[in-house]
């Protein structure tokens, strides 16, 4: 495992473990504000909404699902679409 300091002290740290999607959202969420760029926590939120809500609404319910299960997977397919719009809503996430 990979250890930092951040000072003079002999203390180790485990370093943090990377994520790039968040590291991705970070950089989307700066906008420009007075002439600066500044974080926007708001954008930063709506883009985790945002991937919140794809990962619902393209979930395979039952991957390689046959014929009989296909009104099943539909329903419950709707039920998704209606739960990510619902999430938007709820967030405040226009398209």
């Amino acid at each position: 495992m990979a250890h930092y300091t951040n000072t003079g002290n002999p203390i180790d740290f485990p370093k943090k473990k990377e994520i790039p999607m968040l590291e991705r959202f970070a950089a989307q969420s700066l906008v420009e504000h007075d002439g600066e760029l500044i974080f926007s926590k708001e954008k930063f939120a709506e883009l985790i909404v945002r991937e919140c809500i794809d990962k619902i609404t393209t979930y395979d319910l039952v991957p390689g699902h046959s014929a009989k299960w296909e009104d099943i997977y539909d329903i419950h397919a709707r039920l998704l679409d209606d739960l990510g719009e619902a999430l938007k809503e709820h967030f405040g996430v226009e398209e």
